[in-house]
């Protein structure tokens, strides 16, 4: 083992000019009373940049610096570092070097993180300095729980052949915590949870079991050979959810709360019968974090100030319109959110309910017994409320009675599954409501789509390909000047997918009088046709496109939310 010196930085720096002598006394006693690194104290300081400090380290100690963000990792290499190490001394392996293994390291001068990991892998390492922020996004890519998912369930389909019992009927005892199907759902969750995973699909096949998670609206798949594992795993998450284990030939609706890393994560879970077992699909819901305020959701402001002179009206309905994954009820929970006082009465009607909310009164909708949203909002209205929430408006009934109510003095929010503002206005004409009465109580209609952002670790130019450039001149016009796109090349920030996190596209529909006028004649056509020549209208192809011009979305993804709603 070499036998190394410490580094004293803020010596070099002061001797380098980079930082004067003052400044070095001052950190050191901010560092002092915070307890952190001397480096960190700089940088928050103000007296040198990450990259500077960097780009210093590497020069004085004469080791690389690695971009994290372009890196492609070795697993097995990775995994030779416990994840907790990693974590505990900011470092990760990087590539086999003839000198030995090349380390990253937010701090190249910690010489005992050094020693530590030369004496766990029982070789010499050479260090390299990476940006801290960019290592620590990594380890949460690196260290995916996808490797321990497969080795428990492993474990758990040697354990159930051993037996040959039913350990679904074992698995209430509360001494079986550590049982192996216990172990695999929590680190299923963590895993689903570390990436950001909005649903958690468990599909049983004919040989092999499937478990997918949708990622910024992607599922992406991790394929087991341990299908009998599957009937353990269903039963263990209907016991959690309170349904009945024993029924397997109909499907089942439940729900339950789980802690993950410090989350309370709520769990909404589907089962339905399949050929070889049953599907298992969960929706996951952050609690922990609270509601998106709606100046958090990512409306363009012009419009985000249109929208929140409709939600504050007296009366009238306001739609929000879009498939399902679209962010509706991110939104109307926004709405909420902002118009929540101790002055307003609110109920909702909902199903199911998605986010608890203090002080609103919150139905949830039950078929089995009568509890339709019709029977809800009827009742809801003798409740004296002010603003009535309908999670969807699914038949002529509930569309008639929310009218009716926008009508006499409430202000309604709705749901409505089109593929843009213009046509909702027909659709509630088309399920059997009145013009007269949709024109007298449709204040506006708010469309939106969710695009995928562009990883920004990983932006590059996009070159087009003539299928795109085709598309984009027949919408814009063949003269129309095409800007230079963007799109991620993919790294290890956002798993190879060129996509990190995503954002509204919205499309805004003021019913004004001459729209009025069209709804009561029955005139879809007109409607529509005014509809496109309306003042400050934008449609979510135009936005989506804007998107694209500032680099935060691709044409791809332009060309996606424009199909949709033609």
């Amino acid at each position: 083992m070499a036998i190394r010196k410490k580094i004293r930085i803020g010596d070099l720096l002061v001797s380098e000019g980079v930082i004067t002598e003052e400044q070095l006394m001052q950190a050191l006693k901010t560092q002092k009373s915070s307890g952190g690194k001397l480096g960190h104290t700089l940088i928050s300081l103000g007296y040198i940049t990450e990259d500077r400090l960097l780009e210093f380290l590497s020069k004085q100690l004469g080791v690389p610096f690695v971009d994290l963000r372009h890196f492609k990792f070795d697993p097995q290499l990775v995994k030779r570092i416990p994840e907790t190490l990693s974590r505990r001394f900011r470092v990760v392996a990087l590539t086999r070097e003839p000198a030995g293994l090349l380390i990253g390291m937010a701090d190249p001068t910690d010489i005992f993180a050094q020693d530590k990991l030369e004496a766990l892998l029982n070789e010499p390492i050479v260090p390299a300095v990476v940006r801290e922020s960019d290592l620590l996004a990594a380890l949460d890519n690196v260290y995916r729980r996808t490797d321990e998912i497969e080795n428990i369930a492993e474990e758990l389909g040697a354990e159930l052949a051993e037996t040959d019992v039913n350990l679904a009927d074992l698995l209430p005892d509360a001494q079986l915590e550590d049982a192996p199907v216990v172990r695999l759902l929590q680190t299923l969750f963590e895993d689903a949870v570390q990436v950001g995973a909005s649903d958690i699909h468990i599909e049983p096949d004919e040989a092999v079991l499937r478990i997918r998670q949708r990622i910024d609206g992607v599922l992406h798949e991790q394929v087991m050979k341990e299908k009998r594992i599957a009937s353990a795993v269903v039963s263990r998450l209907k016991l959690m959810s309170g349904l009945d284990i024993s029924e397997r030939r109909l499907p089942q609706d439940g729900r339950f709360n789980i802690r993950v890393k410090n989350k309370s994560i709520d769990v909404r879970l589907s089962t339905m019968p399949l050929q070889y077992g049953e599907s298992v699909v969960m929706r996951l819901l952050d609690q922990s974090g609270g509601l998106l305020k709606l100046d958090a959701i990512g409306m363009p402001t012009a419009l985000l100030e249109r929208f929140r002179r409709f939600i504050h009206q007296p009366h009238g309905i306001v739609l929000v319109t879009g498939p399902t994954g679209s962010g509706k009820t991110t939104t109307l929970y926004g709405a909420l959110n902002e118009l929540n006082s101790p002055e307003k009465k609110i109920i909702t009607v909902e199903d199911p309910v998605e986010y608890r909310l203090p002080r609103i009164n919150q139905v949830q909708v039950n078929v089995k017994v009568g509890l339709t949203f019709a029977a809800v909002l009827r009742n809801a209205l003798r409740q004296d409320p002010d603003i009535v929430m309908v999670g969807e408006m699914r038949d002529q009934e509930t569309a008639e009675i929310g009218l009716r109510a926008a009508m006499t003095g409430h202000l309604v929010l709705s749901t409505l599954h089109t593929n843009d503002s213009i046509s909702t206005a027909l659709r509630l004409l088309d399920m059997g409501a009145e013009g007269y009465i949709v024109a007298s109580s449709l204040q506006a209609v708010l469309a939106q789509r969710l695009v995928r952002r562009i990883c920004t670790s990983c932006i590059s130019d996009d070159p087009l390909d003539a299928q795109s450039i085709s598309w984009l001149h027949n919408y814009l016009g063949d003269d129309a000047p095409l800007p230079q796109f963007k799109r991620g090349i993919g790294c290890t920030q956002c798993n190879n997918t060129g996509y990190q996190g995503r954002i509204g596209v919205f499309e805004l529909l003021q019913i004004d009088i001459p729209l009025a006028d069209a709804l009561r004649r029955n005139d879809g056509a007109g409607f529509a046709k005014l509809a496109r020549q309306q003042q400050g209208f934008v449609s979510l192809g135009d936005c989506a496109l804007e998107y694209a011009r500032q680099g935060i979305t691709t044409v791809d993804e332009v060309i996606r939310v424009a199909g949709q709603s033609e």
